[in-house]
């Protein structure tokens, strides 16, 4: 588990702060860190971490202030799910069956610079749980867009906002025919630790597509990661689903959807955003949402 001191639990009020020990390590604020530390509780010692180049890769090689208490692999950005792949047939032919091998690793090592090991993978039907936390921007490397950005977003290398299409990772993911698909948020940990149970029962490939915003590139303050967490989810731009042996649910329906507006004002990058454009992100959650069930 990430971190040589216990981690706080993260309330449901929308606040969360993190130990000091992990300000030098972690930017503050950062909704990669409740991701892993999810994981680690949920799924503990029998686990094995690879990690590509990624901010989570910064935060974890920081051994003085904190360190993954699992074998933890700094892979490079191209190849996590391969050598995901060979740490895990490396266990089996040791008779260690038990030991779940995980990839966590942000969306530029998984929908762009690695996506062809992935879908290798995937393919294959390796036994391995993947994790992309999300932040929609390759932050290690100074924020630039990736094909997970949300449209129109902007940053040092869309400073007219970001092009319409977005990579959907997890239904890709879903065409390989691959046993468990799901969504999840760090501002709904229930709803995330149950999916990682779930995925831990299951043999064969199983991937997980975490929402993690990061406050330095999303433009917030650092304490309101959860709200505007939770505020994605309740506007419907981030949808909770899972795709279990080809079912598709949704494991949250939000009562009443806020308008994607309320999302949008809290960000900087959305700042130069025209009324327009903000009616059509509306009108493209709209049709994401018609017909769900």
């Amino acid at each position: 588990m990430p971190s040589p001191q216990p981690i706080p639990t993260l309330p449901k009020s929308g606040r969360f702060t993190l130990p000091p020990v992990l300000m030098g390590t972690a930017c503050e604020g950062c909704g990669a860190l409740p991701a892993a530390d999810i994981l680690a509780e949920t799924l503990g010692a029998k686990m094995a971490v690879v990690c590509p180049a990624s901010c989570a890769a910064t935060f974890s090689l920081s051994y003085t202030g904190m360190a993954w208490r699992v074998p933890f692999v700094h892979w490079i950005f191209e190849s996590a799910p391969a050598a995901a792949t060979g740490l895990r047939h490396a266990y089996d032919a040791r008779g260690l069956k038990d030991v779940h091998v995980v990839c966590f690793a942000g969306d530029s090592g998984t929908a762009d610079i690695g996506f062809q090991a992935l879908s290798g993978a995937a393919s294959r039907n390796e036994n391995i749980l993947y994790i992309c936390y999300d932040n929609e921007v390759a932050m290690n490397t100074q924020g630039q867009a990736t094909s997970t950005s949300t449209p129109l977003a902007r940053t040092p290398t869309t400073p007219g906002g970001a092009g319409l299409l977005r990579k959907d990772v997890p239904r890709i993911m879903a065409a390989h025919g691959i046993p468990y698909v799901a969504t999840a948020a760090v501002s709904h940990p229930d709803d995330y630790r149950q999916k990682l149970r779930r995925a831990a029962r299951i043999t064969g490939f199983r991937y997980l597509q975490v929402l993690t915003p990061c406050p330095i590139a999303w433009g917030y303050p650092h304490p309101d990661t959860l709200d505007v967490t939770r505020l994605a989810v309740e506007t419907g731009l981030w949808m909770l689903y899972e795709v279990d042996g080809g079912k598709w649910r949704v494991s949250h329906r939000p009562k009443r959807r806020r308008p994607v507006r309320e999302y949008l004002s809290l960000q900087r990058r959305f700042a130069a955003l025209r009324p327009r454009e903000m009616q059509a992100l509306q009108r493209r959650v709209d049709g994401a949402w018609r017909g769900v069930r």
